[in-house]
């Protein structure tokens, strides 16, 4: 059974700052009284001695826990204004494909419209809809990822050439894109031993972030191959923007979005590879974004357990 995590909440910086800054006043002044009677006396040197070792180590204390109280309270003002931008995101990817729905039903409801528009007005609805339904099941699947240590895993034997084409030619589809312009490379008959829904899920977030974050001529590759530890090695490579090295980790958080004017002009959420890290993470893999800087693309590489691991994680979540 999974467990919840602690939900993460401002209340800790909170508690902290409420009981160190009375702790350094009683501190403070206590001290200060002591020292103050004990030099007047002047009769226990050892016991200046022991003020000050006391002294100097509440002091300690007290700096480590504002130092924590400053890092928990910074992190949780990132973490809002990464909500915020999200927000903002689920506006624009809400409204821009109902405002399109809304004119095409309105198109359609003209009784002199050619059959040949009819059709085309039924295509760029289903795309939107698809759209739609592709952006709150990302949206949902973050929320259960956040709020859950492991989902289940249900692993079984996977041709990876047959459902790579698949999500391949759907994007491609789905954004128009010429022939050739997303395509598999791999040996026929490459299978893999996985969770096949959420495999699914990672490859199609991986094909459609490199095309949205290719340049003005998509060329979009995803390959796969085993490694010496017979592990599934798979990349998905675009010829596009790339990322900056210093952004290469952060990628992978939730909500983040590289503050550059060639990510903002593409509309995202900051979901997508979060979703993908933790779910290969829950498949016991590892994923990893390759760049050698902006404008000379990027490979997104996920490491898959061999079939044999892979068996054994699925194992040992029915047993956990």
């Amino acid at each position: 059974m999974a467990r919840r995590r602690n939900l993460r909440s401002i209340s800790t910086p909170i508690v902290l700052g409420a009981v160190s800054v009375p702790l350094a006043i009683a501190l403070l002044v206590g001290w200060t009284l002591l020292i103050a009677e004990n030099l007047s006396t002047r009769t226990d040197i050892a016991l200046d001695v022991w003020l000050l070792v006391i002294g100097a180590i509440s002091f300690v204390v007290i700096a480590a826990v504002l130092v924590l109280f400053s890092y928990y309270l910074a992190r949780e003002i990132l973490e809002v204004r990464r909500q915020d931008s999200f927000i903002d995101s689920v506006t624009h990817e809400l409204k821009s494909p109902l405002a399109s729905l809304r004119l095409c039903l309105e198109t359609l409801a003209r009784p002199d419209l050619p059959a040949g528009t009819r059709e085309h007005l039924r295509e760029m609805m289903l795309g939107d809809v698809d759209r739609l339904s592709s952006f709150i099941d990302d949206v949902l699947q973050a929320s259960r990822l956040a709020n859950l240590d492991q989902v289940g895993v249900s692993v079984s034997e996977i041709d990876f050439v047959t459902l790579a084409t698949e999500i391949a030619e759907g994007v491609r589809m789905r954004r128009k894109l010429p022939e050739r312009s997303v395509r598999v490379e791999a040996e026929p008959g490459f299978r893999i031993v996985t969770d096949e829904a959420s495999l699914t899920i990672v490859l199609r977030n991986l094909v459609d972030n490199a095309v949205k974050y290719s340049g003005p001529t998509v060329d979009v590759v995803v390959r796969a191959r085993r490694d010496d530890k017979q592990r599934a090695v798979i990349e998905v490579v675009d010829h596009g923007i790339g990322i900056d090295p210093a952004h290469r980790s952060a990628v992978f958080q939730r909500f983040y979005r590289v503050q550059s004017p060639e990510v903002r002009e593409r509309k995202g959420t900051g979901l997508g590879l979060f979703v993908v890290s933790a779910l290969v993470k829950n498949l016991g893999g590892a994923v990893d974004a390759i760049s050698e800087g902006l404008g000379k693309g990027t490979t997104m590489r996920v490491v898959l357990p061999s079939d044999q691991e892979a068996k054994s994680v699925a194992n040992e979540e029915v047993h956990a």
